[in-house]
This record gives C-alpha cells, sequence and structure tokens, in this order.
C-alpha cells in the first residue's frame, strides 16, 4: 500500500542472508569484524557500508543483502564486542561480582572507544549482549530484589561506566590537540579559577578549594561512583 510504514525489523530475526541463491560469501561475523577494525583503527564516523564493503571486497549494494541498514550495522558491531565480556563462575557475593562486570566494561569501552557512542538497551538484546546480561543477572542471585530491580541496578551500572568512559576519552582526545602539556593546561586554569574565587563571589567555591586536599584520584572517584550506586540497592545499606 502506498505510503505505509516500513515494519520493524530485528537483524537477529533474519536470515544470514536475504533472498534466494548461492550461500553466502560472507557471514555477519565477517561483515562486523570489519566494521569494528575500521571502527577501531579510525573512529565510528569512518564506518559506512562503502569503507566496509572496500574492506571485505565486495560491492557496497551486495553488503545490503547481508546488512539492510547501517543502523543493523552498528548492531553488529555492538554485539561483536560484548561477546568479549568475561563470563566467569559468580563468587555468591554480588556486590564484588558487579564491580568487576564495571570494571571489565571500562576496560571493553577503552579498547573500543567508539562503543559509549553506541550504548543503547535496544542494543543490549543482541546475543552476545543477552549471554552478557544473563551472566549479570547470574551474579545478583544473592541479592533479594526482584528482576525488575536487578535489571535496573545493571542499566545503572553501566550508565555510570559510560558516563565516566566517555568523559576520560574526551579529555584524552582533547591533551592530544593541545598545543602544551597536561599540567599547563591544569596550571592556567588553576590560575584563573583562583583569581575569580579571590573577588569573594563564589564564597561556596572558596570554600570548597579551601578544603582541596590535592589533586583528584579520579580511580578513587570512579570506585565512589560504582559503590554509590550499589549502596542504593543493597539491603544492608539502605536507610530504613
Amino acid at each position: 500500500m502506498a505510503g505505509r510504514a516500513a515494519e520493524p525489523e530485528v537483524i537477529w530475526a533474519r536470515p544470514e542472508r536475504a533472498g534466494r541463491g548461492p550461500r553466502p560469501a560472507y557471514r555477519r561475523a565477517d561483515i562486523a569484524a570489519a566494521a569494528v577494525r575500521i571502527a577501531d583503527a579510525e573512529g565510528l564516523d569512518a564506518v559506512s557500508m562503502r569503507r566496509v564493503a572496500a574492506e571485505l571486497g565486495c560491492g557496497t549494494m551486495s553488503l545490503y543483502n547481508y546488512v539492510p541498514r547501517k543502523e543493523d550495522l552498528y548492531e553488529l558491531m555492538v554485539d561483536a564486542v560484548s561477546g568479549e565480556h568475561e563470563l566467569w563462575e559468580p563468587a555468591g557475593d554480588w556486590r564484588a561480582d558487579m564491580l568487576r562486570v564495571a570494571h571489565r566494561t571500562r576496560a571493553l569501552m577503552h579498547r573500543h572507544p567508539w562503543l559509549p557512542r553506541l550504548m543503547s538497551p535496544v542494543h543490549g538484546f543482541s546475543p552476545n549482549g543477552l549471554r552478557h546480561l544473563e551472566h549479570c543477572l547470574a551474579c545478583l542471585d544473592p541479592l533479594p530484589e526482584t528482576y525488575g530491580t536487578k535489571l535496573e541496578l545493571i542499566a545503572m551500572l553501566n550508565g555510570v561506566v559510560t558516563t565516566y568512559v566517555t568523559s576520560e576519552l574526551a579529555m584524552t582526545e582533547r591533551a592530544r590537540s593541545l598545543p602544551w602539556s597536561q599540567e599547563q593546561e591544569h596550571a592556567a586554569r588553576t590560575a584563573y579559577l583562583a583569581g575569580r574565587i579571590a573577588t569573594g563571589t563564589y564564597p561556596r567555591m572558596a570554600a570548597a578549594f579551601a578544603e582541596d586536599s590535592g589533586p583528584i584520584d579520579m580511580e578513587a572517584v570512579f570506585e565512589r561512583a560504582l559503590g554509590r550506586v550499589l549502596d542504593g540497592f543493597d539491603p544492608g545499606r539502605r536507610a530504613g
């Protein structure tokens, strides 16, 4: 019918290659691996259907037989790297296990710096994403909460990790583009802030700077952020 909107489609519900014909020349895993190689080396913006097709040595239109949309390509990429998640036998200590998940996820995002841009609840239901999610729920077996609450915990923890890594990556990228060192940048900005605070216009900021004990330990900040999320779900630490 003319003007009718396209039906929603899930890439995982499609056969490996649409239509009849000879045996597919490529697997989704091949396509995803090619796209991941490009993104790891040059960033997500370098990934296109044309570029991936060239990496595989096929025509761009041929690639659409396997991957109908660029969004599907992104989903394949997220699933491919999600297969790198470590799945271990839960230790029985849900806090320790979820902290381990968070640290492994942070490391995964640093290996694939484009990943935070594609983080989405939709992509979490890919084959490898589902295996990782099931593993997280197994780690949370000792927590006396509903599965809905446990899924909320996983989402919040993942949100903290994604936000933190996004900031880390942005800072690293900015440092590379500066014509001076990070130390020089920090000194210049500290001097500027000290001058502004000395005007007396910002008394609360002045008090904050007065109790400053030195450089911020970003690793400690990360640990505290994770701990505070987990505290909110811990029956032994929640306020009555």
